[in-house]
């Protein structure tokens, strides 16, 4: 007889729901991936484990607040929530310093580092990543001058003549590009590092 395999979002509705066990099965079903990949990034057997430990305590966390929405797509959610706790992790044994967001913060700063080892090329590869998200979200007259500045490295002066609105509108674009890009890294609790 075969034996059906249950979908993630049904095991994540089950568990919503109260059925306790559904959470096992899914840890047992994702633990051996999910493991690998923090310990491919933290390369720690304790350090591993008390990461993997913190993930599912966020993810329980989420489940019973009634938080989650990510539709079927169950271990990206977990991966993302790891990757997040292994940044956090360097963070916090202050191997790669933190930035915060204020106004004299430059968003694109942190994508400027020469001399990258294996642990810093996979967190600017997310950053880059996170930065293009944040930057699609943006309303397009915002996202279109912060591209031409930040991309293509143009004058004010040239967006202004590139999109036909005075340089103060580009300018505006731009601070307003900025301030949502920052809402949404709050909203979104990313974290930029290098």
């Amino acid at each position: 007889m075969q034996k059906k395999t249950i979908s993630d979002s049904t095991l994540v509705s089950d568990y919503i729901r109260g059925n306790e066990s559904a959470l096992g099965v899914l840890i047992k079903r994702h633990q051996q991936r999910l493991f690998s990949f923090i310990y491919s990034k933290v390369k720690d057997k304790d350090i591993t484990e008390d990461i993997f430990q913190d993930t599912f305590i966020k993810v329980i966390r989420t489940l019973k607040k009634g938080n989650y929405n990510e539709e079927g797509k169950f271990l990206p959610w977990v991966m993302r929530i790891a990757h997040n706790l292994v940044i956090d992790y360097f963070r916090k044994s202050n191997r790669i310093p933190a930035f915060s967001t204020t106004d004299e913060f430059d968003i694109f700063s942190v994508l400027s580092d020469g001399n990258l080892n294996a642990e810093k090329q996979i967190i600017q590869e997310q950053i880059f990543a996170d930065v293009r998200e944040l930057v699609n979200e943006l309303p397009d007259e915002q996202k279109d001058v912060l591209v031409m500045r930040m991309y293509k490295d143009m004058s004010f002066k040239e967006i202004s003549e590139n999109t036909g609105v005075s340089i103060n509108t580009a300018l505006g674009r731009m601070r307003y590009a900025l301030i949502n890009m920052r809402k949404l890294i709050e909203k979104n609790k990313i974290i930029l590092v290098n």
